[in-house]
């Protein structure tokens, strides 16, 4: 057992001074005057000194297993390693696939979960991959979201991108109904989670499938709708309409047709739209590539699993306050994902926090009761990440 004093909490609601005691994996209780414990519990006591404290970070993109292989297999994104996640403040991540979902497969990224779980974080994932139909483990995106504990919904689903399967609106719904019904059944989210490309149709076969359905737009959660500035116009109105839109915390130029992740937020909170209708998620170890006019790769970067708090630090350093953005990186996602027990620190919740410096950025972080991160450092690695220093 723990004892953190002297928290600046944020919940993500300014709470003030507030001690919290952790217990396992889980906040056991938190309160404003210092408990009475006896000694005969060994617990630690770690004085915070007023440092603000967050919920840990839930990353809903993220290429567990590498992404890329646009411009060849040697281009294919190795799988991210432990430490580089946790050295974000990311304590949930859900990991999934993009282009390659033909060498890559889902039980890969269901297996990287579980291996990421018993190292100490909390995994999910999505089935399927950009195309159509989706690859699956049981055959069916029903049967996976049904029985497999781990799978909380479809993704990323390309749409206007000429890397996708161009799927049909009937391709589309059939998809999203079979995960809304899953979800149903089993208390997931059995969301479809849309990679949205440069195409210029944006996201009009969204708009076409609540047309045309019964489907509720929650069903419907579109990403990167920040690449372009007219998609993200296109974006806040599907929120508006009660979609959950996610930004990507990726690098922007200087007069490029994009907005920033700290940009896209600041414009969607200053819209006066829905406050939970947005998350921020990394595309961590993904393929960022630029293409020429016949599609080919002439450039690319890759998704840094720390972004989201680059993202956040920027934003506290623009002047925003910490409580109205930080939603969008943490209770928002827990929502989408239907996550009780994550995104907030009141008693009851898993223990993951990041205690901030001076400048937002990440002190220390614990993932389900454990310091993987202390001043900056990384404590805990992964068993592969070990050898390799050993």
């Amino acid at each position: 057992m723990e004892l953190l004093t002297n928290a600046d909490l944020y919940d993500p609601e300014p709470r003030g001074r507030t001690h919290l005691l952790i217990g396992g994996e889980t906040i056991l209780w938190r309160g404003s005057d210092l408990p009475a414990l006896p000694s005969s519990l060994g617990v630690v006591e770690r004085d915070l000194e007023g440092r603000r404290v967050i919920p840990g970070l839930i990353d809903i993109h993220v290429h567990l297993t590498g992404g890329g292989g646009e411009a060849g297999m040697h281009t294919r994104v190795p799988p991210l390693q432990l430490s580089r996640i946790t050295a974000g403040g990311v304590t949930t991540v859900v990991g999934l696939l993009g282009t390659d979902d033909t060498v890559r497969s889902p039980a890969e990224v269901l297996a990287t979960a579980r291996g990421l779980i018993a190292e100490g974080l909390t995994a999910y994932c999505f089935t399927g991959g950009y195309h159509v139909p989706p690859v699956t483990i049981t055959g069916s995106v029903r049967g996976d979201i049904v029985n497999i504990d781990l799978v909380l919904g479809v993704g990323e689903l390309a749409i206007s991108d000429h890397r996708s399967s161009q799927p049909t609106l009937d391709e589309l719904l059939r998809i999203a109904g079979d995960a809304h019904v899953a979800g149903l059944m089993t208390g997931k989210a059995g969301i479809v989670h849309l990679h949205v490309g440069n195409g210029p149709r944006g996201l009009d076969l969204v708009r076409q499938a609540l047309r045309e359905s019964e489907l509720p737009p929650s069903v419907f959660n579109p990403t990167h709708v920040n690449r372009r500035r007219g998609l993200f116009d296109e974006a806040l109105e599907l929120a508006q309409q009660g979609s959950v839109i996610d930004i990507t915390a990726f690098p922007v130029e200087k007069g490029e047709d994009a907005w920033s992740a700290p940009e896209a937020l600041t414009r969607y909170l200053d819209a006066g739209l829905p406050p939970g209708g947005v998350t921020i998620s990394s595309d961590g170890g993904g393929c960022l590539p630029v293409f020429d006019a016949d599609g080919r790769v002439t450039d690319m970067d890759i998704g840094r699993p720390t972004a989201m708090a680059e993202a956040l630090r920027e934003l506290l350093g623009c002047g925003q306050p910490l409580d109205r953005v930080l939603p969008a990186f943490t209770t928002n996602p827990a929502r989408l994902l239907l996550l009780p027990r994550k995104g907030h620190l009141s008693a009851g919740a898993d223990a993951d926090l990041i205690v901030l410096d001076e400048d937002g950025a990440v002190r220390d972080v614990m993932a389900r009761g454990r310091w993987h991160v202390q001043q900056g450092r990384s404590t805990v690695r992964g068993v592969f990440e070990r050898v390799e220093r050993s």
